[in-house]
């Protein structure tokens, strides 16, 4: 796929394409932070027995690798001063009359409020957009994550509705607002969106969530 895999950076900020060495970092923070991502991380309706140990992440790490090769998924890991800080993807990727895709992330405790989730976001987005040449990215957030819908609204996503029972998640069917941007809407970028937004409104201080 165009513009595929890419590594991208602003500031301390980056993406760049999720290794397969990075199972055990995998590992090791999502269960830190498994209590805090729980109520916003897809689960399966029937689970499979877990595993403490890295090889269901190596797993997942193959597993989405095979869809990036395939051209449905862009599957980042998000870094902070070059440490491995959580992870970014585009998935649900569709071509032809379509070229829309949906963007999920989750990003470590310890730097919420730093502003890592909207400019990892802001550079995905803008990727997508003016390489890949994809034309709408959708974030798909629960109605309870204010803190995720916060972000999507600051970097221009338009809340579109609520779609019903939409994923799995902490055990149960729950409902999701669609948020959707499409590149017509942000001629100049995201990313540069983003950083006239911090100019007007001040500092960008909140706990950035997971959003599915």
């Amino acid at each position: 796929m165009p513009g595929w895999p890419a590594q991208l950076a602003d500031g301390p900020v980056g993406l760049r394409p999720l290794r397969l060495r990075d199972a055990g970092r995998l590992r090791t923070v999502r269960t830190r932070n498994a209590e805090w991502l729980r109520p916003w991380e897809p689960t399966h309706p029937d689970p499979p027995p877990q595993l403490n140990h890295v090889a269901p992440y190596l797993a997942m790490a193959r597993s989405i690798r095979r869809e990036a090769r395939r051209g449905v998924a862009m599957p980042w890991a998000i870094t902070y001063e070059g440490e491995f800080a959580g992870q970014l993807t585009v998935g649900a990727l569709m071509w032809g009359s379509a070229r829309s895709g949906q963007v999920g992330y989750w990003i470590d405790q310890r730097l919420a409020g730093r502003g890592c989730t909207p400019r990892a976001v802001a550079l995905a987005v803008d990727h997508c957009f003016f390489t890949v040449g994809l034309h709408r990215i959708e974030a798909n957030i629960r109605p309870e994550n204010r803190a995720s819908r916060r972000v999507a609204e600051k970097l221009g996503f338009i809340e579109e509705g609520v779609r019903r029972g939409f994923l799995h998640i902490d055990g149960a069917w729950r409902d999701h607002v669609c948020y959707a941007i499409t590149v017509e809407d942000v001629p100049q970028g995201v990313l540069a969106r983003l950083r006239h937004g911090a100019r007007d409104d001040g500092p960008h201080d909140q706990q950035e969530l997971y959003s599915d």
